[in-house]
């Protein structure tokens, strides 16, 4: 159907809105067939979720068909069971113990395709929390990534984008294509299990380290991190905020070279890393005076002609026409199947020597290719008797 590492591959996605679409998407823009599979009326429900919602279905569903089926009708689930008997792969987020209720777990579903490759995605693994609702947020909570999320003495919150959910997809997506790779030896499919707790636990892992050597936990970090005395966001004029990170013995004099203050280089409360950690406080309070009078653009031009990390602190807005990402060739650009309006996103951004994620389908409208993918199904039943 396409060009891709992955275009002699077909994924069935039985999923909502953010994991499950997120991991299938990813396998998409590298080729993949992707068939939507949506319930009738309302489809992934995120379809119905006011402009958000509609970003959000536009970005993780293109490159895919959609067909709908009501899995509560014999027929139709019928016709799902067909869909997958020549499929490679099946992703689903659904709730736990649904598949298996409606007849699509997967020790039905290795019957009928033994080849089959079976992703669920949960909110937790098997055990004391194995039956919880599963959610992003309850992810971050209970990881502990919320609880170092926000500013120190304020309460804690959610990173801006759906983190757990992808994480989940991402670790999946590695579990799909290492089983993909034992398939090729073996002839045989199997189950991967991916979940929001003990993914977004993993990428906490060397801070419940800390917690565990120290006996400490560390206190939100804004956007500092306690192993650098000078790493932190700035307010410039007029009222713009840069990231400045201080994380060699290099950067220290070049900073101050830029910012024109030779007497914060001689000063000996700051004059090593650890004095700088240790001060830290008081050294970003001194910095930031340095820093407020400065226009943002002309400081980065500044910092960055020293090699000193620096960035911009962007809005979401501020990523359309990035240089940066149009260089790459990942900004691409659809059309919303709510409005008939373009909007553009990033590609999944897996680059290659040989390849590279592509735009081939924009999203689909609920339903849009039920009749050709059936019809589909019917065709290669026929070449199959033959």
């Amino acid at each position: 159907m396409s060009d891709g590492p992955l275009s002699d591959l077909r994924v069935i996605e039985l999923g909502n809105i953010v994991a499950g679409p997120f991991a299938s998407s990813i396998l998409a823009d590298m080729g993949a067939d992707v068939i939507k599979v949506e319930r009738p009326g309302t489809g992934d429900i995120i379809r119905g979720s006011g402009e958000t919602g509609e970003a959000m279905f536009g970005a993780l569903n293109r490159n895919k068909r959609s067909v709908v089926l009501d899995l509560k009708d014999d027929d139709e689930r019928a016709d799902l069971i067909g869909l997958l008997r020549d499929a490679d792969v099946f992703i689903e987020n659904l709730g736990r113990g649904t598949p298996d209720r409606i007849g699509i777990g997967y020790e039905t579903l290795s019957e009928v395709n033994p080849e089959l490759v079976y992703l669920s995605i949960k909110g937790f693994q098997p055990g004391p929390y194995g039956d919880r609702a599963g959610m992003d947020v309850v992810a971050e909570a209970m990881s502990g990534l919320m609880g170092v999320t926000g500013e120190p003495g304020r309460q804690p919150v959610r990173v801006g984008t759906s983190i757990a959910d992808m994480g989940a997809a991402l670790y999946g997506v590695i579990g799909v294509l290492l089983a993909l790779r034992e398939r090729s030896t073996t002839g045989e499919g199997q189950r991967v299990d991916a979940t929001l707790y003990e993914s977004a636990s993993h990428w906490m892992g060397y801070w419940l380290s800390y917690a565990d050597r120290t006996g400490r936990d560390p206190e939100k970090l804004g956007a500092s991190h306690p192993s650098w005395g000078l790493y932190d966001i700035f307010e410039t004029d007029p009222e713009e905020w840069v990231f400045v990170g201080v994380t060699s013995e290099r950067h220290w004099p070049a900073l101050c070279r830029v910012l024109e203050a030779e007497d914060l280089l001689a000063d000996e409360r700051f004059d090593t890393a650890t004095k700088r950690r240790e001060r830290k406080t008081e050294l970003r309070r001194t910095v930031a005076e340095s820093i407020a009078d400065w226009d943002r653009e002309k400081l980065i031009a500044a910092l960055e002609a020293e090699r000193v990390p620096v960035a911009p602190v962007n809005q979401p807005s501020d990523l359309i026409d990035d240089e940066g990402l149009l260089a790459a060739d990942l900004l691409t650009e659809y059309t919303s199947p709510a409005d008939g309006e373009s909007a553009q996103t990033v590609l999944a951004p897996v680059i290659g020597e040989r390849f590279e994620p592509t735009q081939r389908l924009d999203p689909p409208a609920l339903g849009e290719h039920t009749d050709a993918v059936l019809d589909e199904v019917v065709d290669d039943a026929a070449d199959a008797d033959d």
